[in-house]
């Protein structure tokens, strides 16, 4: 493999123009393809199978006007006044008329009608009713609802609630200062604006060709609204880093007199490898949540998957290229200026890989303790799928949330929809009364009420509204007693499901959780046979997994103290703490887990360079410690500071990933790669790359360290003793 990407490398300096106008042709297609063809994301979550989707799909069929998007604009009378007060009451009859004339609105239901209004007659609810569900909806549509918010004659308090106003996250001028801090890094590591402005410009290159590949395929499937969010974030971090340590090996070999075409096939050699294997266990991480079988989390996956895997190619072909055109202008003036390449001088990096290996007993004992301390608040962690109570302060969805749950209780925004099927009416009518009475007496429901049926009659809907808010667990208890409860009456060819949002966020849930497990076998499974290809060792992969492991229950950890125990909360924007969405473990397990294997291969491939090369197995630990070091927490700085900058999203969702990320990286490449690998490689020693001759003989060599470049050329030249 070695030889192939130097090979590639040379190429690609060789023939810098023509690689250059490739790249430039393929985003300018890729970009007019996105315009073009480009559709809309989508912030439904739904995991085909369940029984609420399986409702929700016979719904459309049988009674289409349920199945659209459903939702609730909150008016409240103001102080001293009901909203049986005529001024009031005309004013809500004007609110429900200028519902009812939102596009794609099929019905809007008078509270007084319904009789959806508070027991102090101060708050009720208009039932607004869509020909089609919310991502599926035209933005006049979701524009006109939204702007029914205000304040109507009499001083009547509108708000319009529901997913229909959730919105889209969108990324804002806040996230760009993680790029600038990123920028602001590789000056210093560098000490060359050139340098720097050459590894960010083909970071952000592949993003740009990553994202526009994302939104040409949302013409052809669905796609989450965080989708790209998430695959901006990898883009960025995992581009800068690959560009970043390809370009330093590249310039500690130009300084110490390499040619600069040798240099660049040299660098893309060996720091390619790297590049690529951290590449491909990213990709195998978040490619493998397909096996979750969840829809929108599969097409998060391979959305994120795909702009890592345009960072790699970039820098793989890209980056030597533009190594080409800038020449020894990315070496800092004062060493192009040196008349001899200056020696090599042992920075903090070496220092701390002596002592580390010096004191390892001690440093491996206090950070798994410290590790595991932190995890501890994993245990009380809860899911959900997020809901109006986890939207941001002072927004339509939040405000009418709050109003809702003070004047009809928390369970009034979560109303749980039971469906009712028989062959015929009579029978429905008589089932619906045997469910409404089992239902009213089910402990957590307030109240249970019979809602519109189908033109033939043989299809009801009833509606269960239960005393706790949708994300908790009392809610999900209550969708799994009530199922148990009603469903036994269904005989013969009749048929009763349990749905509604707050039922399919549920059966969301315990679907992650019961594929949590599945995919992390596939995944680590997977990642171990990479990296023992890649190390041939046995236990240095088995090392890679403990760490990950143990960074994953820090991060989880903390950010459960955080976004759901309020620990600090405030001081990163969030309103209202509680549950963590759903898929946010298992994103998080595939994202970090990727990056995590990145710094394990940055790191020990140096080490294992230096092993294969004579160094002792406690020497070559400290020499690549050495060597990455600072490169790594170069790296490590720029993908936390731009994963922090999506802290300042709005979006609770982004906000969570965007911390938990940033912590996970943070603590992965300082507490575990960069002092708990080197000193646990010293404690084994030689046996850390003991590797079985029969295992051996049956696993192909990658030659992640370029051996056979110098096994190739005969005696090594002495300018190469640097690849070392």
């Amino acid at each position: 493999m070695a030889t192939l990407l130097y090979r590639l490398g040379r190429f690609s300096y060789q023939r810098r123009r023509l690689v250059a106008a490739v790249w430039a042709l393929f985003l300018v297609l890729l970009g007019v393809g996105a315009l073009t063809l480009g559709g809309k994301t989508t912030n439904t979550f739904s995991i085909p199978g369940t029984e609420s989707q399986r409702a929700l799909d016979a719904l459309k069929q049988e009674l289409p006007a349920a199945s659209g998007a459903s939702a609730t604009v909150v008016v409240k009378a103001p102080d001293g006044k009901t909203l049986t007060d005529p001024t009031i009451k005309a004013a809500v009859g004007a609110t429900v008329a200028r519902a009812a004339q939102v596009p794609e609105v099929i019905a809007a239901i008078d509270p007084f009608t319904s009789k959806a209004i508070s027991p102090d007659g101060k708050t009720g609810l208009i039932s607004v009713q869509f020909a089609k569900p919310a991502d599926e909806l035209a933005k006049d549509s979701t524009q006109a609802y939204d702007a029914l918010s205000g304040l109507s004659s009499g001083d009547l308090q509108v708000v319009p609630g529901g997913q229909v106003v959730g919105g889209v996250p969108e990324v804002g001028a806040t996230e760009v200062i993680g790029v600038a801090v990123a920028a602001v890094v590789l000056v210093v590591t560098f000490g060359s604006l050139v340098a720097a402005g050459m590894t960010l410009l083909t970071a952000l290159l592949g993003v740009l060709a990553g994202m526009a590949g994302l939104f040409l395929v949302t013409a052809f499937v669905d796609v989450s609204s965080t989708a790209p969010i998430l695959a901006l974030m990898l883009g960025l971090a995992v581009g800068i880093d690959y560009a970043l340590f390809i370009s330093s090996r590249h310039r500690s070999q130009l300084a110490e007199g390499m040619d600069p075409e040798e240099s660049v096939g040299r660098a893309t050699a060996t720091a390619g490898s790297a590049v690529l294997f951290a590449g491909a266990t990213v990709v195998i991480a978040l490619a493998g949540l397909s096996v979750v079988g969840v829809p929108f989390l599969t097409a998060m996956g391979f959305a994120a998957a795909a702009t890592v895997l345009t960072a790699v190619l970039v820098a793989l072909t890209l980056l030597p290229a533009m190594l080409g055109f800038v020449g020894n202008r990315i070496l800092p003036r004062k060493i192009r200026k040196a008349p001899t390449a200056a020696p090599v001088k042992e920075g903090f990096g070496f220092r701390w890989g002596r002592f580390v290996t010096r004191f390892r007993v001690p440093i491996v004992a206090l950070s798994i303790i410290g590790l595991g301390l932190l995890a501890i608040p994993v245990k009380d962690m809860q899911l959900a799928l997020p809901d109006g109570a986890s939207a941001a302060a002072g927004t339509n969805q939040r405000v009418a949330y709050d109003l809702t749950a003070a004047a009809f209780g928390p369970g009034a925004n979560g109303p749980l929809v039971v469906v009712v099927k028989t062959d015929n009416a009579a029978t429905s009518d008589a089932l619906v009364k045997q469910v409404l009475a089992k239902s009213q007496g089910l402990k957590d429901v307030v109240a249970a009420q019979p809602g519109p049926a189908s033109a033939d009659g043989t299809t009801r809907l009833l509606q269960v509204i239960p005393k706790s808010g949708p994300a908790t667990e009392e809610t999900s208890a209550l969708v799994t007693n009530l199922r148990s409860q009603v469903q036994p009456l269904a005989t013969g060819d009749a048929s009763i499901s349990v749905t509604g949002n707050t039922a399919v966020g549920v059966d969301v849930s315990n679907k992650l959780s019961d594929a949590l497990p599945t995919y992390l076998l596939v995944v680590i499974g997977l990642s171990f046979l990479l990296l023992l290809l890649a190390f041939r060792s046995l236990l240095v992969p088995l090392k890679a997994t403990l760490g990950f492991v143990l960074t994953v229950g820090a991060t989880f950890g903390i950010t459960v103290a955080v976004f759901q125990l309020g620990w600090g909360a405030g001081l990163l924007g969030v309103d209202s703490p509680g549950p963590l969405v759903s898929f946010l473990p298992i994103i998080m397990l595939g994202v970090l887990f990727g990056l995590a294997m990145d710094y394990e291969v940055f790191i020990v491939s140096r080490v294992r360079e230096e092993f294969v090369h004579g160094k002792h197995a406690t020497e070559a630990t400290i020499e690549g410690l050495g060597h990455g070091a600072r490169v790594v927490t170069a790296a490590a700085l720029i993908m936390a500071s731009v994963f922090a900058g999506f802290i300042m999203v709005h979006d609770p969702i982004i906000k969570a990933i965007g911390f938990g990320l940033t912590i996970g990286v943070l603590i992965d490449a300082f507490v575990v790669r960069m002092t708990l690998v080197p000193a646990v490689l010293s404690l084994l020693g030689n046996r850390a790359w003991y590797f079985p001759k029969w295992l051996d003989r049956l696993t192909p060599k990658v030659d992640i360290e370029g051996e056979s470049l110098r096994v190739a050329e005969g005696p090594e030249p002495k300018e190469l003793e640097s690849v070392r």
